[in-house]
């Protein structure tokens, strides 16, 4: 009997404990779809040139932000962290993270592969040309706009400073905006990340 009543407590203390952590919550950082978005199709080209499309989005979680390789200060700060960043999420799950160049007309193929082997050679540095480009960028909840004057100088991109999370069933997920404080770049939080996504990532099962 008393063995019955114990094995009866453990099994409430472990539905307490999964019900617990199934009510965890993102942070503030985060915007968790509770229906994740259905993606257009698209085709983009990859530092190999090889063409990259929504089935390379398929059988894994995907983290896509944009830059260029012209980037003063976000881009390379933000796939540094990255770099990190994808080392903790890859133990929880398959994964895999996207350089979406928004410069297609400077950021030639031997450019973006040169560019991100500084930071990881896995990772897929892809663009388009804008007009494939920009609708693919706003379907994942992101946006950028060129700043040239026509002038045929340098010039700078604006773009997102937050990173999309793509399912493996290839929809969109979540976004994951970057920390804005006073006097510094806009830049993602690593740790709320991490623990963002692992929060996603158990909802999701």
């Amino acid at each position: 009997m008393r063995l019955t009543l114990m094995f009866i407590s453990l099994g409430i203390l472990l539905s307490i404990l999964t019900a617990c952590k199934s009510d965890e919550i993102v942070s503030e950082l985060t915007v968790h779809y509770p229906k994740p978005k259905e993606l257009k199709s698209f085709e983009l080209l990859d530092q190999h040139e090889r063409v990259v499309t929504n089935q390379d989005l398929a059988g894994r979680w995907n983290l896509l932000f944009l830059g260029y390789t012209s980037c003063p200060d976000i881009c390379p700060m933000t796939l540094s962290k990255l770099t990190h960043i994808n080392t903790k999420i890859s133990q929880l799950a398959d994964s895999q993270v996207w350089f979406i160049s928004v410069d297609p007309n400077r950021d030639t193929s031997v450019k973006r592969r040169a560019y991100i082997d500084y930071f990881d050679n896995s990772f897929i540095a892809a663009t388009q040309q804008h007009k494939q480009l920009f609708p693919f960028v706003r379907d994942i909840g992101l946006i950028y706009a060129i700043n040239d004057d026509g002038s045929g100088g340098d010039y700078f991109v604006d773009h997102s400073a937050s990173i999309a999370l793509i399912n493996p069933q290839g929809k969109l997920e979540a976004i994951f905006k970057p920390e804005f404080k006073h006097g510094e770049v806009p830049n993602i939080n690593a740790d709320k990340m991490v623990r963002d996504f692992r929060i996603i990532l158990e909802k999701s099962k």
